[in-house]
């Protein structure tokens, strides 16, 4: 029999599933489960358990396959499987912190506990909801993490617990509305109400913040910050990650990595990026090139020039060249096939031969949507159109293709 217990949100958490609603899920693992619940419940199959098992593994898929494919693990309600760290940015925070004791504060769906977890002797999942205890308690068995699940706020647990090794939390970022919030203050739990405490607790404290955050303003607020990365997949800025580290007081060390892509991780201290020499181009040359979106989300562009022998095109275009190919460049690499001033003419001189193009303003009084309306182009992936300004303040069109060297 499927025993459940009510949660606090309204749903229901079951904490064991009969062999025909097991087989029911394996045999509609790809199917559309809006179409699914549409139609009448099998004999003996729990429908809602069902459904629900069935649309967490399809979203953690991509996300967190190696969950999705143990078909012993059992998921919560859609939020909490929607707001989990990926298993990538997961493994990526695992190996920021390390000793013998941890304790994950807002342990919600666990991806980020189990992975952390692996590099210390003993671990604390704490978690306000009941019901994502019981998961918990049940997804850290099959998995044969030997990590202690505790249901209570993360004030409580900190009140009660002895110094550890390292603490991660990754606050709530939505009110009691529903609504998403980006302000640290505004999160759940207030890290910076809790900093003190956290300091006097752990050696390193981990932070996983909103992409979103103002990286300036979430500094300002916090005490004893070491690092900061910043954590793109697939050049999609996911996660901000602050370490604060008991006691430091000497320069903050941004890393930005862009998972997924094979790029090389930029490392560097922010007096790096204040000091460092803005060069800028005196026109477009052979090559160009766009900074991912880690590095565009942590501001790092004046280093940029120094690193990889690259020039800016204007200081707040955000575009490089460079007569050279630069294989590493940690972003998109160009190559110039030709560019020209932007006027009422520049299709038929500059693109004549052109239908399709995929476009791009930076630092351009025109959006996308208008400048494909002015310019008649549909859109497509054999040419690549920049839209930008030079340091001259001369508006310029840049015609590329992918660099292939």
């Amino acid at each position: 029999m499927i025993t459940k217990k009510p949660s606090n949100d309204g749903f229901f958490y079951f904490c064991d599933m009969n062999s025909e609603t097991r087989q029911f899920i394996t045999s509609h693992i790809a199917s559309d489960v809006n179409g699914l619940a549409l139609k009448k419940a099998p004999v003996g199959v729990d429908f809602d358990l069902a459904l629900r098992q069935i649309a967490a593994r399809q979203l953690l898929k991509k996300k967190v396959p190696s969950w999705s494919e143990n078909d012993d693990l059992l998921f919560p309600v859609h939020l909490s499987v929607e707001q989990c760290s990926s298993e990538m940015t997961a493994e990526y925070k695992s190996n920021l912190l390390e000793g013998n004791t941890f304790v994950d504060l807002t342990g919600g769906l666990g991806v980020d506990c189990h992975f952390i977890s692996q590099h210390f002797k003993s671990s604390d999942y704490v978690e306000m909801k009941p019901e994502l205890c019981d998961l918990a308690k049940h997804n850290f068995a099959v998995l044969k993490d030997e990590i202690r699940v505790n249901n209570e706020t993360a004030e409580e647990f900190l009140n009660r617990c002895e110094s550890v090794d390292g603490i991660f939390l990754d606050p709530a970022r939505r009110d009691q509305y529903g609504r998403k919030t980006v302000s640290i203050a505004d999160c759940t739990p207030n890290v910076v109400e809790l900093q003190d405490v956290l300091l006097q607790k752990a050696r390193r404290v981990m932070i996983k913040l909103s992409p979103m955050l103002d990286i300036s303003k979430a500094l300002g607020e916090l005490r004893c910050v070491k690092e900061v990365h910043v954590v793109a997949v697939a050049n999609e800025c996911k996660e901000l990650v602050v370490i604060l580290e008991n006691g430091f007081s000497g320069p903050i060390r941004v890393t930005c990595v862009n998972l997924s892509t094979g790029q090389p991780v930029v490392s560097y201290t922010m007096e790096e990026e204040t000091e460092s020499q803005l060069t800028l181009a005196d026109g477009v040359s052979n090559y160009l090139y766009e900074p991912n979106s880690a590095l565009m989300k942590a501001g790092c562009f004046k280093l940029l020039c120094q690193r990889f022998c690259v020039s800016k095109l204007h200081k707040n275009s955000n575009l490089y060249t460079s007569c050279d190919f630069v294989s590493d460049f940690p972003g998109r690499v160009f190559e110039v096939e030709s560019w020209a001033p932007y006027s009422k003419k520049v299709k038929q001189t500059l693109l004549s031969d052109v239908e399709k193009a995929s476009l791009a303003t930076r630092n351009f009084p025109l959006s996308v949507a208008e400048l494909r309306k002015t310019l008649k182009l549909a859109d497509g992936d054999e040419f690549f159109v920049f839209a930008t300004t030079l340091k001259g303040e001369n508006k310029v069109l840049i015609r590329t293709k992918k660099a292939t060297n």
